[in-house]
């Protein structure tokens, strides 16, 4: 991959992703998002890869929102197609069938704020701070905000982070549901390993099952959403790793998983 304004490195089986413009409070330009889509891919595909960590380079910003020197020069039409560019990759994100955690160092605003939202779950510093600001600037939230918000939190808390344009702490955030967990920012990323290899330890396919019927049927009526499930459980039964998860528990050893 050839990026600019990201890091990629895979540690035990773990790609982790850095968002790499701290001069900018790692701002998203139309540059960044695409390498976002190509590392998110690299995560997709790449067998060696069991799980992927998103963050922020520096101790001020995972990512601050939307590089507005970029956006204050599109008009309807451009501001449109940015728009569901960022919705798309974003997207690949959240339909990741590889567990991916966002590590929120920072300030997590507009694009940022969207950005972790379509992260399987989210672990925050105490220092991060949360919110959807756009109305500030006249805006309104281009890549998700608006649909995933109210999804995590509830409408009547999202149309109030929307509305006012309000950040809010790490803390309440947690009250909140947006993050799992509130930890020191000198143990941040050490959560973030200790989280995803206690999740790459299990089926891998279990794992892959999990995240698609969840994503599947989460916008599904329930009705639908136990069919969709039901149908991933009879997946699993036809898998190596079913054979070999019930037949370790019964013989009271570890599973040794190989998803297939």
């Amino acid at each position: 991959m050839d990026l600019n304004n990201l890091l990629f490195e895979i540690k035990d089986s773990i790609a982790i992703i850095s968002i790499n413009r701290p001069q900018k409070l790692n701002a998203l330009n139309e540059a960044t998002i695409k390498e976002l889509g190509l590392a998110i891919g690299e995560v997709q595909n790449n067998p060696e890869i069991k799980a992927a960590i998103l963050t922020g380079v520096g101790e001020k910003a995972f990512v601050a929102g939307a590089d507005i020197s970029e956006l204050s020069k599109l008009g309807m039409v451009e501001a449109t197609e940015a728009s569901r560019l960022g919705q798309r990759i974003f997207a690949q994100f959240e339909m990741c069938s590889k567990p991916v955690v966002a590590l929120v160092n920072g300030f997590a605003l507009g694009g940022g704020c969207e950005l972790a939202m379509c992260c399987h779950f989210r672990i925050a510093s105490e220092a991060a701070r949360f919110g959807q600001p756009e109305v500030n600037l006249g805006l309104v939230p281009g890549y998700g905000g608006t649909q995933r918000l109210p999804r995590l939190v509830g409408r009547g808390i999202a149309l109030e982070l929307l509305l006012t344009g309000d950040m809010i702490s790490a803390d309440r955030a947690y009250q909140l549901g947006l993050v799992n967990k509130v930890v020191p920012a000198n143990t941040l990323l050490d959560e973030g390993k200790k989280m995803l290899t206690k999740i790459i330890s299990k089926g891998p396919l279990a794992v892959k099952f999990c995240i698609e019927a969840v994503h599947h049927g989460l916008n599904s009526s329930l009705e639908t959403g136990l069919e969709i499930e039901a149908n991933y459980f009879g997946m699993a039964f036809g898998t190596e790793d079913k054979k070999e998860g019930t037949t370790a528990f019964l013989e009271k050893r570890k599973a040794q998983f190989q998803g297939k």
